[in-house]
C-alpha cells in the first residue's frame, strides 16, 4: 500500500489537518452553549475538504500513475500471459 502513496500527499494533510482543526473546534463548541461556535466550527470541517480538493487539482496530490494500461487489448493480453507462465 505504500507504494500507492495513498494520502501521502500535501493536500491531503493539509486537508486532514484543517478539518481535524474543525472537529477540534466542534468537540469544545459541544460542551459550550453555542451554537455559532458549532456551524463556525463544522464549515471548517468542510472548509478542509474543498481545500485538500483544490491542492489535490492543483497539482499536490497523487498524481496518476503510469504503470496502468492503456487499453483493454493490453490488459487482456498481459492477463494471458500470466496465465500462460502459471501454467508452464
Amino acid at each position: 500500500m505504500a507504494a500507492a502513496a495513498h494520502g501521502h500527499t500535501t493536500a491531503a494533510w493539509t486537508g486532514v489537518v484543517i478539518s481535524f482543526v474543525g472537529f477540534a473546534a466542534a468537540g469544545v463548541a459541544m460542551i459550550l452553549p453555542s451554537v455559532l461556535f458549532v456551524w463556525v466550527s463544522l464549515a471548517v470541517i468542510l472548509l478542509g475538504g474543498v481545500v485538500g480538493k483544490a491542492m489535490s487539482m492543483a497539482g499536490m496530490g497523487k498524481q496518476p500513475s503510469t504503470n496502468v494500461y492503456k487499453s483493454v487489448e493490453e490488459q487482456l493480453a498481459a492477463r494471458e500471459a500470466r496465465v500462460a507462465v502459471a501454467a508452464a
